[in-house]
């Protein structure tokens, strides 16, 4: 649906007309890390592979690094609460104060979103680029 209504290539070509290749590619891991959250990280992995394409094809961005960096970002916080796996944790947590939990999944959640896709983009991105 997305790419019928033209959003993928309108949002791609913007991605890339940014500059710098490679802080773009920053931006997206952190975009997917941040939207994977709150959403299927399969669904959104899908559709920020066309997006990073054009980046691909106009920079010296190593596609493999990107696309695994991408990856990574995307399913490295499958811990939130907002997240089925994380759904999933909470719902079959005994014996602990649930509230407290809760507070503790979402501060390790927030910490994987603010440092995954940075560690991912150094480790996969830079050697590539």
């Amino acid at each position: 649906m997305l790419e019928k209504a033209g959003s993928i290539e309108n949002i791609s070509e913007h991605a890339a007309g940014l500059g710098a290749p490679v802080a773009v590619a920053l931006l997206l891991c952190f975009t997917v890390a941040i939207t994977s959250a709150l959403a299927s990280s399969t669904a959104l992995l899908t559709a920020i592979i066309p997006i990073a394409v054009p980046l691909l094809l106009s920079s010296h961005v190593g596609a493999a690094g990107l696309i695994a960096a991408l990856a990574v970002s995307t399913t490295i916080v499958v811990t939130s609460p907002f997240s089925t796996n994380g759904a999933l944790v909470l719902s079959n947590a005994r014996g602990v104060d649930l509230r407290r939990f809760y507070r503790q999944v979402i501060g390790y959640t927030g910490g994987i979103v603010a440092l995954g896709p940075l560690v991912a983009w150094g480790a996969l991105v830079l050697p590539s680029s």
